[in-house]
């Protein structure tokens, strides 16, 4: 197969990039450094001529409703457009477990990016996954000074690498409107997971997690983003994600 990779070149993407090469297919990375823009379509027909499947892991960091619905509704429909002109078979849209409830801030993003998903002429899987293990470290990253205030969120997180594994499974597969959902093998608390890490990483940081007010902190609390029982599991935990090669000491 030949196999398009939106956003190949970020936490997610350069894993589904080397699985997919890993299982002998084709791979035409989509991104700014690769000459292909998914905003502007700049690109985009050129690099996508005679893909098979299209896997869309693009993404943006912010935490405006309005920011990230204005992307993930912009990204999909220029993609699909120039799937549509290639004659692309299966676009794969990686979205986010239990957010259903959730369409508030990022998270409206990812709803309206599965609305503009189905709504399109592609024939479509969404794959939905837990945070990664890479989420905590993402957040500390974002924050200066001896405290990180984060948010208070139950979650079973999962390593990229395995999800990047699971959007290339799902791409070789027909189109199915919905995938399984993929979560981590335990259950986690986000400030937990982000001490662990700085200890691992010898950092001297103290963390405090903190319940965010409206629907936006209720379903980070709730526990929904740890998905349901019917999901599957990946085995990599979040301690021995640590001890890996994936793991950049913060």
């Amino acid at each position: 197969m030949r196999i398009a990779v939106a956003g190949g070149t970020g936490v997610v993407g350069r894993h589904a990039v080397e699985a997919a090469r890993a299982a002998g297919h084709e791979v035409v990375v989509l991104s700014r450094s690769s000459g292909a823009d998914v905003l502007t379509g700049a690109g985009l027909d050129e690099r996508m001529q005679g893909a098979d499947a299209v896997i869309d892991v693009t993404n943006t960091t912010t935490l405006s409703a309005a920011k990230a619905v204005k992307f993930f509704e912009t990204a999909t429909r220029t993609l699909l457009a120039a799937e549509s002109r290639a004659g692309v078979a299966h676009h794969v849209a990686l979205s986010i477990v239990g957010i259903d409830g959730i369409d508030a801030s990022y998270y409206a993003g990812k709803l309206a990016q599965e609305r503009a998903v189905a709504a399109g002429s592609v024939p479509f899987t969404i794959a939905r996954a837990g945070q990664f293990h890479e989420f905590a470290g993402q957040l500390l990253s974002r924050m200066s000074g001896p405290v990180a205030v984060l948010p208070k969120l139950l979650m079973r997180p999962v390593a990229a690498r395995e999800v990047g594994e699971h959007l290339v499974r799902v791409a070789e597969g027909a189109p199915a409107g919905r995938a399984s959902d993929l979560v981590g093998p335990r259950n986690e608390v986000l400030a937990d997971v982000a001490r662990r890490q700085l200890a691992f990483d010898g950092v001297r940081r103290r963390v405090l997690g903190v319940r965010l007010p409206g629907a936006y902190g209720r379903g980070l609390a709730s526990g929904s983003l740890r998905g349901g029982a019917d999901a599957l599991q990946g085995r990599i935990t979040f301690d021995e994600w640590l001890r890996g090669d994936d793991h950049l000491p913060s």
